[in-house]
C-alpha cells in the first residue's frame, strides 16, 4: 500500500474515534508496526494528529465515536471488479415485488447498478444505498431510524425496538469483515448490535464478500456459518476455503472475474 493511501486510512481512523492503536493501524493497513510508528511520526511532526504512547489521536476529537474498520471512501475502491461480480449474482438472487433487506457496506453498495431496473421492496441502514436507489431506481426504499456514522455511512439505532422489527424479508444481504471457520466476524461491537436485529428479521443470509475476506480474523463472532445460507464470492477462493463453506452446507456462488487476487477489504 502507498504511503499516500496509508496516511488517508490513518487520518480517517484518527477521526473516528478518540484514540487509534497501532495494532489496530496495522490491521487497517496491512502493513508493518514499523511501519505504522513512521507514518505516526511523519503525521505527528506534519501536525495533521497527535502521537500518543501506543497509538494516535485526533487533533480535535470527533463529537461521536466511530466505528472501527475502514471508511466507506477508502473500501470503495478496493477489489472493485470482484465486488461488482459479486453484486450482480446477488441481485440475479431476487424476483420483482420480494422484500429484501440490504446491509451497508462497499461490496453490498455494487448492487444499486444492477437493482436500477428491478422493483423491489429494500430496508437499508446504508445511506449511499438507499439514496442511489431513490435517485436512479423504482425500488421501494426504507431506512431505520438511528444516528448516521458518516465514515461508514451508515445508520445504527441504539433502540431496541425500533423499526426493523416490523419488517420481514425473504432474504438478507450484507458483507462483513471477516468469514472463517468461526463464522462471520465483523471489527465493531456496534455493528454486531445492528446487524444481529436485521438477521433476525429475513428467512435466509445472504454473504457478499471477496475472497480476500477469508484471511481476515477478528475477534467478534457475528454469527456461526451454520447461520448463513449463501455465500457469493469471487474466483480468488481457495479450494481449502470452498470445502470449507461446503461442509457446512452453504451454497457457495463463485462469480467469475478472471483477475487475480489482490489484497484488501470492503
Amino acid at each position: 500500500m502507498h504511503e499516500t493511501e496509508r496516511h488517508r486510512i490513518i487520518l480517517s481512523a484518527v477521526q473516528e474515534r478518540p484514540i487509534v492503536t497501532v495494532s489496530e493501524l496495522v490491521a487497517l493497513t496491512g502493513t508493518s508496526e514499523a511501519t505504522i510508528r513512521r507514518d505516526i511520526a511523519t503525521l505527528h511532526g506534519a501536525k495533521r494528529l497527535r502521537r500518543v504512547r501506543g497509538g494516535a489521536e485526533a487533533l480535535t476529537p470527533p463529537p461521536l465515536p466511530g466505528l472501527a474498520g475502514r471508511p466507506f471512501a477508502v473500501n470503495q475502491s478496493i477489489n472493485i471488479d470482484q465486488k461488482q461480480a459479486i453484486a450482480r449474482e446477488a441481485v440475479a438472487l431476487c424476483d420483482d415485488g420480494e422484500a429484501i433487506i440490504i446491509n451497508g457496506g462497499t461490496t453490498t453498495f455494487q448492487m444499486v447498478h444492477p437493482l436500477a431496473n428491478r422493483r423491489l421492496q429494500v430496508l437499508t441502514n446504508s445511506f449511499p444505498i438507499a439514496e442511489h436507489l431513490l435517485k436512479n431506481s423504482k425500488n421501494t426504499v426504507m431506512l431505520p431510524g438511528g444516528a448516521l456514522y458518516r465514515e461508514q455511512n451508515i445508520i445504527l439505532s441504539p433502540f431496541a425496538n425500533d423499526m426493523t422489527r416490523h419488517y420481514y424479508a425473504k432474504r438478507m444481504f450484507m458483507g462483513a469483515y471477516a468469514l472463517g471457520p468461526i463464522g462471520l466476524m465483523e471489527a465493531d461491537p456496534l455493528l454486531i448490535q445492528a446487524e444481529e436485529k436485521l438477521i433476525d428479521q429475513a428467512d435466509e443470509l445472504v454473504v457478499l464478500v471477496d475472497s480476500t475476506k477469508f484471511d481476515n480474523r477478528s475477534s467478534l463472532v457475528l454469527c456461526p456459518l451454520e447461520r448463513i445460507d449463501i455465500v457469493i464470492t469471487d474466483d480468488g477462493i481457495s479450494d481449502r476455503t470452498a470445502s470449507m463453506l461446503e461442509a457446512a452446507e452453504i451454497r457457495l456462488i463463485v462469480a467469475q472475474t478472471g483477475r487475480a487476487r489482490t489484497a484488501g477489504a470492503g
